[in-house]
This record gives structure tokens, C-alpha cells and sequence, in this order.
């Protein structure tokens, strides 16, 4: 594996990779991976549990029935 150097005076310069260079750049790819995975996960996880919330409170309105707080934090008048 190559990587590019781009110098101040408009050039670029190829350098191949060491193997411990590129065992590195690896890890540290899946390091980022893995942790957009977890915050894409926890978005999803609270869309998830949002909507859950606003479905429960449109049927407590429905039904005349009383809501909790948090069912009540989703409702936008």
C-alpha cells in the first residue's frame, strides 16, 4: 500500500507503506469503523425508542387515557 505526500511547493511524493505502517493504518480504519458503528447504533436507538414513545402517546389520546412525562415530552403543539 502507497500513501501520498503532498509537499508545500505543489508536488507529491508516493512512499510505500512499511508492513507495521500498514498493520496500523488497518487498525486504526476498523478503530473508526467501529465507533461510527456504536454512534450509529445509539442514533438508531433513540429514533427507535422516540417513535415508540409517540406511537404510545397517540393511543393514551386516543384512548382518553393519561400520559407519562415522557410520552408527553414527544408530543409538538
Amino acid at each position: 500500500m502507497e500513501k501520498l505526500i503532498y509537499k508545500k511547493d505543489g508536488t507529491v511524493e508516493r512512499v510505500t507503506l512499511t508492513a507495521e505502517e500498514e498493520a496500523a493504518r488497518n487498525a486504526e480504519i476498523a478503530t473508526v469503523k467501529a465507533e461510527d458503528d456504536e454512534r450509529t447504533a445509539a442514533r438508531e436507538a433513540v429514533a427507535t425508542q422516540k417513535a415508540t414513545l409517540k406511537a404510545s402517546a397517540k393511543a393514551k389520546l386516543i384512548a382518553g387515557e393519561a400520559l407519562t412525562e415522557a410520552e408527553a415530552d414527544t408530543i409538538v403543539l
